[in-house]
């Protein structure tokens, strides 16, 4: 594009210099207020002169029905009237000296003067005038039309004579005790006497315009300045951005998020926040009616910015909070929240397959040890020593099978498992045993469950028989199927569980095992197993307390204690989970058969 032989260049709207929305909203604003201002000012001017006006229509009435009512005038207009009914009679026909002399005029110019007003005029029943301000006037027929007046009727007008814009009421006057209308009486006010009264009017009300005007444009600021505090210096294309990025964010990551302010009330969430924290949240929510276990609230609440587990039904989650501020100013709390479910089941497998690893090779190098005896005896030549040792390793021997009681388990998976923990518990200074009441007849249908409950029970327990003060260090597990229901039982030999924690050893972060070992902390593994146990409709139970030697727990003596087959002493938890087995043979041969 050229103009005058030149090429017209404009700036690219990136460069151009914009106007920040909040300074175009003070000045909508402002226009606004000035517009509605000018508009109010406008409409008070035009009913304060309509009100003016009337105002001085009644007060001329009020002065023209006060002049008709003097004796003086009624006398006066009937007589001039009478005199018109002869030739050469009348008012028309009255030298002004005598009008001007009479009691009419007496009497119109002494209201003028008292009333302020600016003419008093009477008439008689032709429309003569009788009284006048002006003397040249008398004898004279009005200028405007007496019909109304004179036949009986008020008027009110506005009127252009010979002194200027009037405001004129116009009353009959009637001749003394009669109803007969020989005259009108005129009084009237200058246009330019109202006109003045409602400048000074405006000019108040401009007073009161000025006033509101600048309260206005002060509360306008005061609302751009707490616009510009609400959105934090953003514009709106700036704050259009962050809501897309933070939809794309939300909704994009794997990971929950649920952001509180101040008051404890939910602003941001997404649906993987609402998924793993089982919470009906949307934003406006309090925190406090969501529903949320204490362990979350806790973390919420205070945020240390350490990651820390938590159990939320069948799921171990991870919980991460942190304080949020902007420019010194408290936004809230974020909670980030990790599903870690998938990872603690793998994880207890692995601790299961990496137990049994150890165990195999640890029978391993045994096995070798034992050809090497074998060996050794053959080449001896010692005969009946071999075979007694060769009927020790079958289990067929005085020496017997290396977990007794296993052969109560069908199903191979326990049966490893059990293996697995045996190896743990013997790298731990512990005995595991299985109890006599011990008959599994069915295949597991839901190993993960199983094996998450049934490992933290074991794992608890051979961690308090390690540590506990009596000897030997004995855990006791035992099985037992019905139907399709699995109920374990695990009694260990430690120091058992304090009074004090008997209630809250299932709630949330409570361990009595030192919380600084663990990533998160502790006090999970019991409250997921809980979960997982009621989920299937099932539970866990801490059936005794026990407690240290001597403090009145139920302690046997050990020859009594092989004798009953039992290990007592310490905590015993009992748990029971439905739906976790495949029924399975019930009769003994069949169980013997499937050896």
């Amino acid at each position: 594009m050229r103009f005058f032989g030149r090429t017209a260049w404009w700036p690219p709207a990136s460069r151009r210099k914009r106007v920040r929305l909040r300074t175009q909203v003070l000045l909508l604003q402002w226009a606004v207020v000035a517009v509605t201002l000018a508009l109010a000012f406008g409409v008070f001017a035009y009913f304060n002169e309509h009100r003016l006006v009337r105002e001085y229509e009644l007060r001329a009435l009020a002065v023209a029905r006060t002049v008709a009512a003097q004796p003086a005038v009624r006398r006066g207009a009937a007589q001039y009237s009478a005199a018109n009914d002869h030739p050469g009679g009348g008012a028309a026909h009255t030298p002004r000296a005598v009008l001007a002399g009479g009691p009419v005029q007496t009497a119109a110019q002494a209201a003028r003067k008292r009333t302020k007003s600016l003419f008093v005029v009477v008439t008689d029943d032709h429309g003569i005038r009788l009284a006048h301000p002006q003397l040249s006037q008398l004898g004279v027929m009005v200028s405007t039309d007496p019909s109304g007046a004179l036949s009986g009727h008020e008027v009110l007008a506005n009127h252009r004579a010979h002194l200027g814009n009037e405001v004129v009421a116009k009353v009959p006057v009637y001749a003394p005790g009669s109803s007969t209308v020989v005259g009108e009486a005129n009084a009237g006010v200058a246009v330019s006497d109202v006109r003045a009264q409602l400048i000074r009017v405006l000019a108040g009300g401009l007073g009161w315009l000025a006033a509101a005007l600048l309260l206005g444009f002060a509360a306008s600021a005061l609302l751009a300045r707490r616009w510009k505090r609400l959105t934090l210096g953003l514009e709106p294309e700036e704050l259009a951005g962050l809501v897309h990025e933070q939809e794309a964010v939300l909704h994009g990551i794997g990971e929950g998020v649920l952001a509180v302010d101040g008051e404890e009330k939910v602003t941001v969430v997404n649906d993987e926040a609402r998924r793993l924290l089982a919470a009906e949240a949307r934003p406006g929510r309090a925190i406090a009616a969501l529903g949320l276990t204490p362990r979350v609230l806790e973390v919420i609440r205070t945020p240390v910015g350490t990651p820390v587990m938590a159990a939320v039904g069948e799921r171990v989650l991870v919980l991460s909070a942190r304080r949020v501020s902007r420019d010194g100013r408290d936004l809230g709390t974020v909670l980030t929240v990790q599903d870690r479910t998938d990872v603690e089941s793998l994880t207890r497998q692995l601790d299961a397959v990496q137990a049994m690893s150890s165990a195999l090779r640890a029978q391993g190098h045994e096995f070798a040890n034992r050809l090497h005896v074998l060996a050794a005896l053959a080449h001896g030549g010692h005969l009946a020593e071999t075979t007694e040792y060769v009927d020790t390793l079958l289990g067929t021997g005085r020496l017997g099978g290396a977990l007794p009681g296993i052969d109560a388990v069908r199903d191979s998976y326990m049966r490893a498992f059990l293996t697995a923990k045996a190896a743990h518990a013997r790298e731990s200074g512990v005995t595991l045993v299985i109890g006599g009441a011990t008959w599994v007849d069915a295949t597991v249908a839901a190993p993960v469950d199983v094996t998450t409950v049934f490992s933290n029970l074991v794992d608890n327990a051979i961690d308090a028989a390690r540590h506990g003060a009596r000897t030997p260090r004995l855990v006791e597990v035992e099985l037992m199927s019905e139907g399709t229901t699995l109920l374990i039982t695990v009694a260990d030999t430690g120091d058992g569980i304090s009074p004090v924690l008997a209630d809250a050893v299932f709630r949330e972060g409570v361990s009595t095992k030192d919380h600084t070992t663990a990533v998160g902390g502790r006090g999970i593994g019991l409250a997921l197993s809980l979960g997982i146990a009621r989920s299937r409709g099932g539970g866990i139970r801490l059936a005794e307390l026990g407690g240290p030697p001597g403090t009145g727990a139920r302690d046997v003596p050990e020859e009594q204690a092989a004798e009953q087959d039992r290990v007592s002493g310490g905590a015993v938890f009992v748990a029971r989970l439905p739906g976790v087995m495949e029924p399975g043979a019930t009769d003994p041969a069949a169980l013997e058969d499937s050896r």
